[in-house]
């Protein structure tokens, strides 16, 4: 049975609450106090989100906290803290959380500077392995390194290494590839092996070196300085399939054609291309660095690019099409601009694990830890075999034979806890070959994992930075099941309702002027002319691409369907008339358009916008919603301490 660290948690309960006085009291929601401290965290967050100038005032802003304070008391009233899709949510949100204070600042710092020196040089190497995992029987082992052993003596006496690999290797594929791992830096092997690399010169050959997979030795073939980020402009034409009225590799290569004429790349991407927020910059994306995009295809055709100003042939890629144009060739970043990403990296990979072994160091100098029996006496009889085929049963262990394991303050970890550990942990697959190898492992895992629940546990009252993100969280997931219950579900299957809404509302769903009509685009005020006379004359679009895109040359782009008021793809002072249009100057070129027939303005069907009236209708229910909440709870805010929240942040 734990005994949970309750005095502890109490204390600093009592702590906290003493801490913030009624001074700090902003308001109550009935009798239960909010703190300014709250307020001005979620007002400073959230400020630059604001759209409305006036609720970026404390005023203004003082009603959307209220409504935002209200909902988490609803949802406390109506028991969603209790729901098991929220205890599981906001557990996993709590671990990942504390995860992150958990972590020693030091050592992974360290090695994320280490990271950081070794991406700046790329490695070619070739290895040898000899499969053993860390199961394997001391047997088995022994067997495995004495096999990588004998290689190793023949590679370090002079036998050639890729011969060696080809007739030795148990990595798949070896006979072919002798072992190639081409160029590699930090963060693309495990651990332990790119550490080898990096500590072995060019020309040698690799102590031995034991991971996850086994036994390796290394041929470090060369090192180079890693290839410097580098800032390209795209124009992406995406691939929708059939929601497509033209073919995307036609329409790239026309534009290529227009580029090879002397368009301005900037100018084209900002009328055509469909990566709309590089076009509004003129297709330019931020500085990245190979493999950083997760596009292959598209990282390897920019680099490709040698000078500024190169642009690529048309590319393929799981966006659709591109032309890529190299605008830098930046430099090295610095540790300090790299250094968010670093640290990502090291508590996301395997790095994490060596200051994982280190936390339960730190956990047990920060807090009381005490072993008081060992496990193994009782668990080698305890648990058979079974357990290595994930089939052992965890009875109760009776209290008679149940002891403490270990204590952390006093709470008391006991045979019990373990046990049901052990019963939960054997259920993911395992390849442990004995029962105590088994037992071992879990063991080491089931320790590391008790002293990080005690720190997580007691967390939230040590450390201010943490409570308030989990409460917000906390706060965000509650709020986001109050509204699904009360507000969208409900709009969702009140059919009836909406209808109704509809009916009411009609008056604000209505079709600007439309045309059905052809638009013609080009960068030319010449063809444009051209153009206008030709549909004049009543040339389709396929004969007005004939007469106008000659010798390989495209000159316009053309584009069908119906177009409404204010649609981007119309100049603002467009005139709606039937017939050929005059010449607009729009988005950097002219447009001709041909209109077919002007649509009047109407009322849209509720069929055509049921995503906007529902919409609508949601923030209908909700309005209607929050002022029963004000009805309901009882609201008091302390106008002094208003006043002096206001005299600092509004000063």
């Amino acid at each position: 049975m734990k005994k949970y660290f309750g005095f502890i948690v109490l204390f600093f309960a009592l702590s906290m609450s003493y801490a913030q006085n009624k001074k700090d009291v902003l308001l109550t929601i009935d009798d239960k106090p909010v703190y300014i401290s709250e307020f001005k965290r979620v007002f400073n967050k959230n400020l630059d989100l604001v759209k409305d100038e006036n609720q970026k005032s404390v005023d203004g802003y003082l009603d959307l906290f209220i409504d935002y304070k209200l909902k988490v008391a609803e949802a406390y009233n109506e028991g969603l803290d209790k729901e098991k899709r929220y205890v599981v949510e906001f557990d996993k949100y709590q671990s990942q959380l504390a995860r992150g204070y958990i972590f020693e600042d030091k050592l992974t710092k360290e090695l994320a500077e280490e990271a950081y020196e070794r991406s700046l040089e790329e490695i070619n190497a070739n290895h040898i392995l000899i499969l053993a995992t860390y199961d394997d029987t001391p047997q088995d082992t022994l067997k495995a390194y004495n096999k990588i052993k004998k290689i190793y003596d023949r590679a370090k006496a002079g036998e050639d290494f890729e011969t060696l690999a080809k007739e030795n290797s148990e990595e798949p594929n070896a006979s072919k590839s002798a072992g190639s791992l081409g160029y590699f830096s930090a963060f693309s092997m495990v651990y332990p092996f790119e550490t080898m690399a990096y500590n072995t010169k060019v020309g040698e050959v690799s102590e031995i070196v034991r991971t996850q997979f086994g036994y390796h030795i290394i041929k470090v073939n060369d090192r180079r300085e890693r290839a410097t980020p580098i800032v390209v402009s795209h124009l992406m034409i995406a691939d929708n399939g059939n929601d497509r009225t033209f073919d995307p590799e036609e329409r790239i290569n026309e534009i290529k054609a227009l580029l090879a004429q002397g368009e301005s790349f900037e100018s084209l991407a900002k009328q055509y291309s469909d990566d709309k927020n590089s076009a509004k910059h003129g297709g330019q994306l931020n500085a990245f660095r190979k493999g950083q995009l997760r596009a292959p295809k598209f990282e390897d055709a920019a680099y490709k690019l040698k000078n500024v100003g190169d642009i690529s042939e048309p590319i393929k890629s799981k966006f659709g099409w591109h032309l890529i144009r190299l605008d830098e060739i930046k430099t090295t970043p610095t540790f300090e601009e790299e250094e968010e990403s670093l640290l990502k990296q090291v508590k996301s990979g395997i790095r994490s694990k060596i200051v994982s072994s280190a936390i339960g160091a730190k956990i047990k100098d920060k807090y009381d830890f005490k072993v008081v029996n060992d496990y193994i006496p009782f668990f080698d009889t305890y648990v058979d075999d079974a357990v290595l085929k994930r089939r052992w049963r965890y009875d109760t262990i009776p209290a008679s034979e149940d002891k403490v394991i270990f204590t952390i303050e006093s709470k008391e970890v006991t045979f019990n806890d373990f046990a049901a550990y052990i019963n939960n942990r054997q259920r993911s697959p395992t390849s442990f070959k004995t029962k105590m190898n088994v037992l071992t492992s879990f063991y080491d895992e089931f320790e590391t994992e008790e002293l990080k629940d005690f720190y997580k546990e007691n967390l939230e009252f040590e450390n201010e930075e943490y409570a308030a993100t989990l409460n917000e969280y906390r706060n965000g997931l509650l709020i986001f099941d109050v509204m699904n219950r009360n507000i969208w579900e409900k709009a969702k299957k009140d059919t009836v309702g909406l209808e109704n809404y509809y009916e009411g509302h009609k008056q604000n769903y209505i079709w600007n002027e439309r045309v059905q009509a052809t638009l013609i685009s080009t960068s030319s005020s010449d063809v444009a002319t051209q153009v206008q006379a030709l549909l004049k004359d009543g040339k389709t679009s396929e004969e007005i691409k004939k007469a106008v895109n000659t010798n390989d040359t495209v000159n316009v782009i053309i584009s069908e369907g119906d177009f409404e008021k204010g649609q981007r793809e119309l100049p603002a002072d467009f005139e709606f008339t039937e017939g050929v249009s005059k010449v607009y100057n729009h988005n950097e070129g002219f447009v001709v358009v041909d209109v077919k027939k002007v649509l009047p303005e109407g009322i849209k069907s509720l069929n055509m916008i049921k995503g906007k009236v529902m919409s609508d209708y949601q923030t209908f229910l909700e309005k209607k919603w929050m002022d029963s909440l004000r009805a309901k709870y009882n609201v008091e805010i302390h106008k002094k301490a208003l006043k002096r929240l206001k005299k600092e942040l509004d000063s």
